[in-house]
């Protein structure tokens, strides 16, 4: 059975076809359009480009991830950073313009489904998503089953505060939520970029500020040591409350490889256990996973 996956991203929009055994079919990309009627067509015209690509007599079931979630009391989007998504009957109008049922789910979650089910966090029972990327998210995967709570709210840990902070990080940033000090502020890689800035006066991305690091720079050293305890920290509240046995990182900061060594005893130090089990990854799928767990949300509902 052939089923396709959207990964609504900020800079992109993919489309792929996976089959039965988790292979692609097909894939292809296009740049995030600006506004969203032509967020729609884009969507549109890639989901029929695949179907005709290989011939499909039928139409495909069709799964999309996307930034924030759809509000259970109004249907309409809420909580993306893509701005003009927000108020929208997304789900109603891609319904309309693909002509069939669709499923939609926050892009986090569809990141967490990949890795719990053939990624990283395969065969575990609590596996726990975590993009830390230009922003950063969450999902929760728990029997395999994928856990969007009562408000489809469920692990968005990126709005949250950061937990045990000092004195140099009080009275935080402000986010585009409205509020201040929220932990999108503080571990994404737009984050990292900012406190280096500050520190330094250079402007870097976070991908060279970690190669910098990697090169012996005090400074950024420095800021990817702050960023690492921030992290841990953060994942010592969600491990506080639901305890997952994997933790698997996406985004583009996981790509920074001490991430994984450095992470646990943080974790440890803070968690509230004289042990703590769990182990922390990074994604078997790279950046293939949120489109394939967004076609899989078609399997597991």
């Amino acid at each position: 059975m052939i089923r396709i996956g959207v990964d609504f991203g900020g800079t992109k929009i993919e489309v792929a076809a996976v089959d039965g055994s988790g292979e692609f079919r097909s894939r292809l990309r296009a740049d995030t359009p600006d506004t969203y009627n032509e967020a729609i067509s884009t969507i549109t015209r890639l989901v029929a480009e695949t179907e005709q690509a290989l011939q499909l007599r039928q139409r495909a079931s069709v799964g999309l991830g996307t930034p924030g979630s759809i509000c259970k009391a109004t249907g309409k989007l809420r909580n993306s950073n893509r701005q003009y998504l927000n108020g929208s009957a997304l789900t109603r109008d891609l319904e309309a313009a693909l002509q069939r049922p669709i499923r939609i789910a926050n892009d986090a979650n569809c990141f967490a489904l990949s890795e719990s089910y053939d990624g990283a966090g395969e065969g575990k029972k609590i596996v726990c998503g975590l993009i830390l990327g230009t922003g950063c998210g969450g999902g929760l995967v728990i029997d395999g089953q994928l856990v969007e709570g009562a408000n489809s709210i469920a692990a968005e840990w990126g709005h949250n505060p950061l937990p045990w902070q000092d004195l140099t990080e009080a009275n935080g940033p402000g986010c585009y939520c409205g509020r201040k000090g929220c932990l999108e502020q503080w571990i994404s890689g737009t984050a990292l970029s900012r406190c280096f800035i500050a520190r330094t006066g250079k402007s870097a991305t976070a991908k060279a500020i970690a190669k910098f690091a990697q090169d012996g720079d005090t400074a950024a050293i420095y800021e990817i040591s702050a960023l690492i305890n921030r992290v841990g920290r953060a994942i010592a509240s969600i491990c506080n409350v639901v305890d997952p046995d994997v933790i698997v990182i996406g985004g583009g900061l996981s790509n920074i490889p001490m991430l994984y060594k450095e992470l646990p005893p943080v974790i440890e130090k803070y968690v509230f256990s004289d042990t703590w089990r769990g182990s922390v990854l990074p994604p078997r799928w790279g950046d293939s996973s949120g489109v394939r767990g967004a076609a899989r949300l078609w399997a597991t509902r």
